[in-house]
């Protein structure tokens, strides 16, 4: 897929699935298992690369440096970046899109929230004013340079200032020019099918599923039928991995071998496979 394909599957019908990526080779697994696109996370990245919770650390760099590495690895997937709120005000949001649409992103979401950012599930957050943020969006709308690449434009106020201030500053991103809308942690399926009813006829709108977050984590063909465009699940790769992980070195600390886990392993050989080995092996030897 292009950045067309997505901006057009947007104009269509159906949802697209966006599970969370946080390196290359979670990207390839997202590919191979047939997804129509990945949703690279911050908070994955921030969990993956620091070890640390999504209150702020990452820069640019670490958001594009990652981006470069999935893109080069997986060139034609359509890749949803979080760049988090643009990483300080108008001007660096112009400077963030033009580094990660150099880098590879097919779309780029910014928040309203104050800086130091934090996920959107935790509390304690704060946000910027309503005409500051359509003041970003505007910029980073300008900033682009293929018209392909879209700018979603994400609400943290619900938690703040409540749903129908969320609601007006959401209409209000749309007429700065946002190709795509993001409610963060709506709190019932009630909240989900009222943003819908305001929203839907200015532009797509993405679901957030954070297991254990504030909004309830429903299907995919259930969040299509209310009308929504895009469903992510940024953090359930880490969380699945982290799960796997520890159960891997609890039983490697009991046993002091990984054999009575090797069922729950893939193989050397479908290892490489899964990375390409013999073809990249194949591809060498033609220049020997």
């Amino acid at each position: 897929m292009t950045a067309m394909t997505l901006k057009q599957r947007l104009q269509g019908t159906g949802i697209v699935t966006a599970p969370g990526v946080y390196d290359a080779f979670s990207a390839l697994l997202v590919e191979q298992a047939g997804f129509q696109a990945a949703y690279l996370s911050g908070a994955s990245i921030a969990y993956t690369r620091l070890g640390r919770p999504d209150i702020g650390f990452l820069s640019l760099e670490d958001v594009a440096s990652v981006t470069r590495n999935i893109r080069e690895r997986c060139p034609t997937l359509p890749l949803i970046v979080d760049a988090d709120t643009g990483f300080g005000n108008a001007l660096n949001v112009m400077q963030t899109v033009r580094v990660l649409e150099r880098a590879g992103a097919t779309a780029i979401q910014f928040e309203d929230q104050s800086m130091p950012k934090r996920c959107g599930h935790l509390d304690g957050k704060s946000v910027i004013s309503a005409a500051e943020m359509a003041g970003k969006i505007r910029a980073a709308c300008d900033a682009r340079r293929d018209d392909n690449t879209l700018i979603i434009a994400r609400t943290d106020a619900v938690a703040v200032e409540g749903m129908e201030a969320a609601l007006a500053r959401a209409e209000q991103y749309a007429e700065a020019g946002a190709d795509v809308l993001f409610v963060e942690a709506l709190r019932s399926r009630e909240d989900m099918t009222a943003a819908i009813a305001r929203l839907g006829s200015r532009a797509p709108l993405l679901a957030n599923m954070v297991e254990g977050g504030k909004t309830p984590v429903l299907p995919a063909a259930e969040l299509e039928a209310i009308g929504f465009r895009i469903v992510i699940f940024p953090g359930g790769t880490v969380r699945a991995l982290s799960f796997a992980l520890r159960d891997y070195l609890a039983t490697l600390h009991a046993h002091g071998t990984t054999t009575p886990y090797l069922d729950r392993m893939l193989s050397f050989q479908a290892l490489n496979d899964v990375i390409g080995t013999p073809e990249m092996l194949a591809l060498g030897k033609q220049y020997e």
